[in-house]
């Protein structure tokens, strides 16, 4: 069986805190199973009370044109819903004990699984990437506030640091992550409190209340979709990670409704707050640097304060990109210690960055494309995850050798899923415009439409339509690829 571990495995030693976790991809024994659904509060709330919130919310009014109810009701759909597939998807962990690119081997095959767990990769690569970025562009800030050097020299430093402290926590794993997050959640809550009050001078009541209403489908659909993307469904591949250490015997309604209210909360007052701001200053959505915009008219005394702390919610965020990135690259066949994992997606994170931080002219834009067109994979692939999950795993449970046998229960390849999740992709593609230069190509099926520039190109309808396409396809399939299944094995 594949662990990715080192040293002794079993028992508590496996994932103590402030020591190198040493379980991989390999189910957690029930001996070492621990904690309560309560820990999934902690994690998913400071993991998602980041600047990024206020940037969704920024976004709706910039680049969707959204009246204040509009954004409050775009960016509370796609918060919620997006997060309440992050919740039920971290049943599983519970119920199989393995990371969440593992447990899809049952639905996908053991073979079959890499070509998600590839995206997912890639998914959770750029994400650390790009929230080390903005941690680093934050630490920036506070260096220049404080008169510490000055240019491309300082923004290097403000880079080592943070992303020394990012890989030196993903390399320490799960207990670590949820020992300091539940000690920091505290600290970050308070002071985004008072920035709150602080920044409510730069609120106009009056333009607020006379934001123009925007369309529907392009933006009020538009808007719920990329809060979507850059939430609950850029976090879907990563559920159970966190979920597979609870006991058995953990309630399932608790397991999901502490991840629910824990991920949606600050990103829904974040929104909000963004959507105030934004009325008032259209330019800060498309800044280079979004914490130091934000940053700029808070007193010095608070200043230094506040941007730690943004910068702690950004890396909080990374962190767990980071611990979950390197488990899918061992789920992938890479046959190495988790902790030894880590240090490649570091290796990665650091060369993206340093293009993005160094090199690049944009950094919102691109962004933008990024989390709809991963978005959709993704999307489709947590569709068949979740009806696997409710028509197979939930009454059988997982076969736990199996997820690590191509010759198993699970076989190399399952047909159904893998045609369902391609379908999906490709139709879903076709069916989102992207703003990244890169991913151009997509949107190749909005021609009947009115094009990408039409009502339907701007909403990325594409992340729902593979959703639930890749659901409907895998259900209607599943149950033939089980009978030729069962014909195979007698």
């Amino acid at each position: 069986m594949e662990t990715g571990t080192v040293g002794r495995e079993g028992g508590s030693a496996g994932d103590r805190a402030w020591s190198i976790e040493t379980n991989g991809i390999n189910p957690i024994p029930d001996a070492e199973r621990h904690g309560r659904p309560l820990e999934l509060f902690w994690i998913w709330f400071a993991a998602n009370i980041s600047v990024l919130g206020m940037f969704y919310g920024l976004a709706l009014v910039t680049f969707y044109g959204l009246s204040l109810p509009q954004a409050l009701v775009a960016g509370t759909v796609g918060t919620v819903a997006s997060f309440v597939l992050v919740g039920f998807i971290s049943l599983a962990g519970r119920r199989g004990g393995a990371p969440t690119l593992t447990l899809s081997r049952a639905p996908f095959g053991v073979v079959g699984n890499a070509l998600p767990t590839a995206v997912s990769y890639l998914s959770l690569v750029g994400w650390e990437t790009i929230l080390v970025a903005l941690s680093s562009l934050a630490t920036q800030a506070i260096l220049a506030r404080l008169g510490v050097g000055g240019g491309k020299g300082q923004l290097a430093v403000a880079f080592a640091v943070v992303a020394a402290a990012t890989i030196a926590v993903g390399l320490l794993g799960h207990a670590t992550i949820v020992k300091l997050l539940t000690w920091l959640i505290w600290v970050f809550a308070a002071l985004t409190v008072v920035f709150f009050v602080l920044e409510l001078g730069q609120v106009d009541r009056d333009k607020v209340a006379g934001l123009p209403s925007g369309d529907l489908l392009a933006g009020v659909v538009g808007g719920a979709s990329v809060v979507a993307a850059g939430l609950g469904i850029g976090w879907i591949n990563a559920a159970a990670d966190y979920s597979r250490y609870l006991p058995h015997r953990a309630s399932s309604a608790a397991i999901v409704g502490w991840t629910v209210l824990g991920a949606s909360l600050g990103p829904v007052l974040l929104i909000a707050f963004g959507v105030l701001l934004a009325a008032n200053n259209d330019q800060l959505a498309g800044s280079a640097n979004l914490l130091g915009a934000l940053a700029e008219p808070l007193p010095t005394w608070f200043l230094v304060p506040y941007l730690l702390v943004a910068v702690g919610g950004l890396l909080a965020g990374a962190v767990i990109d980071m611990y979950s990135s390197g488990l899918n690259l061992l789920t992938l066949g890479v046959r190495l210690p988790r902790y030894q994992s880590v240090l490649i997606d570091g290796a990665i994170m650091l060369a993206g960055n340093i293009y993005i931080l160094f090199f690049a002219p944009d950094f919102v834009g691109p962004f933008q494309g990024f989390l709809i067109t991963l978005g959709v994979p993704l999307a489709a692939w947590g569709a068949i995850f979740l009806v696997d999950l409710a028509r197979y795993r939930w009454r059988e449970g997982y076969d736990q050798a199996a997820l690590y046998d191509p010759a198993g229960r699970y076989g190399a390849v399952n047909p159904a899923a893998l045609v369902a999740w391609v379908v999906a992709v490709v139709i879903g593609l076709g069916l989102v415009t992207s703003t990244a230069s890169l991913f151009s190509w997509t949107g190749y099926l909005l021609g009947p439409v009115g094009g990408k520039q039409g009502a339907v190109g701007a909403s990325s309808i594409g992340l729902w339509v593979a959703f639930v396409l890749a659901g409907v396809v895998y259900a209607v399939l599943a149950p033939l690829s089980a009978r030729r299944s069962a014909r195979a094995d007698r």
